[in-house]
Formats: structure tokens, sequence, C-alpha cells
């Protein structure tokens, strides 16, 4: 069997830089994205279990650590070309649908279907909580940015939150009140937050 491509691609979301556009006081990569919506979408998902839901966190998270697979062929395009109208939208989406199916189909039989529902499958309601999620992680960069002094994101930041508010998810409600806020701390003031001894 010839070797499979698919994690050493992967693995390559690190050198994809995000927010190209714009001056960062620190760069972030896809990779480091991909983690910390998955962190999100395990605690929306939770969260809307809490609700009356019945969805499979886990399943969720892995499916929002997949979520940028695409990615590693076409690279991350800026959100203002991306959504610049409902054309380039559209191809765009094609693109990254044709980049993950390329993906996918390097994978060997055992692990291409399970995968592949990671990648491009779920249900509605479980790419609702990954796009939650998405933003949300969208939404924390500009915080962090704000926090050190970058007004470059201002004007992010308020159409982030906006778009987040939009949802009307109680799940993203909840978030934004109880987990937001320290992620412009410093690691004093974050360490003073803590229970116990160290």
């Amino acid at each position: 069997m010839n070797d499979s491509v698919f994690y050493a691609f992967l693995s390559r979301m690190k050198y994809i830089g995000r927010w190209a556009l714009m001056r960062n006081t620190r760069t972030e990569n896809v990779l480091e994205h991909s983690a910390t919506v998955a962190m999100f979408a395990h605690a929306l998902a939770v969260l809307h279990n809490e609700r009356g839901g019945d969805v499979d966190p886990d399943r969720i998270g892995m499916m929002a650590l997949f979520h940028e697979t695409g990615e590693v062929l076409t690279g991350d395009l800026p959100t203002p070309v991306k959504y610049f109208n409902r054309d380039i939208t559209a191809a765009y989406k094609d693109i990254e649908k044709r980049s993950e199916k390329r993906l996918t189909d390097s994978l060997p039989e055992t692990l291409r279907t399970p995968v592949s529902h990671l990648v491009s499958g779920g249900t509605e309601t479980e790419r609702r909580l990954v796009k939650c999620a998405d933003t949300l992680a969208a939404y924390v960069k500009c915080v962090e940015e704000l926090a050190q002094g970058n007004t470059e994101f201002a004007e992010a930041e308020r159409s982030t939150l906006a778009k987040l508010h939009s949802y009307n998810s109680p799940e993203v409600e909840y978030f934004l009140e109880h987990f937001v806020r320290p992620f412009g701390m410093s690691l004093d003031r974050l360490s003073g937050g803590l229970s116990g001894n160290a």
C-alpha cells in the first residue's frame, strides 16, 4: 500500500497564517486556530446538551479540529476577499470541498469514510455549533489583539461580536459571558482566578 499524505498535509496547517491583511502583534496559524475551535466547539456542544440537545461533544470537537482541512491546499483566503460577492464565495467554497475530497481520498479505506464524515459531513446542528465556535475563536483573537493595544482589530472585534449575537445561540451567549473576558488578561491576573495552591 502506498503511503497516505493526509496527516502530513494537515501537519502543514502550522505554516498557513491567518489574518493576512492585518497587522498582528502575534501571528496565528491555521493549526492552532483549529485546536482553539475544537475546544470551543466541544464546550458549546456540552452546553447545547444541557439545554436539552442531543449531540456528541467529542465528535463535534473532532469536526472542528478538521474544519479547515481544505485550506492546506487553498491557503487561508482573507475574509474581505472570500465574501466580496456571492460568486467568489460560492467558487471558493467549491474549491474547498474539492480540496477536502482530494485529501480524504488519499486515506486508506479503513479511515476514509469515518474521517470524511468529520471533514465534510455532520448534521445541520453539528455544523452550526462548529461555525459558532469558529466565530468565537475569531472574536477571541480580536480580544487578545486589542488587549495588546492593537487597534487594527477594533472594527473586526465589533463586527464579529455582532455576528455572534446574530446567531441567537444561548450556548454562544453563555460562552461570551463566562469565558471570553479572561483572554484579555495578563498571566498574573489569570493566575489570580485559579482556586487552591499551585
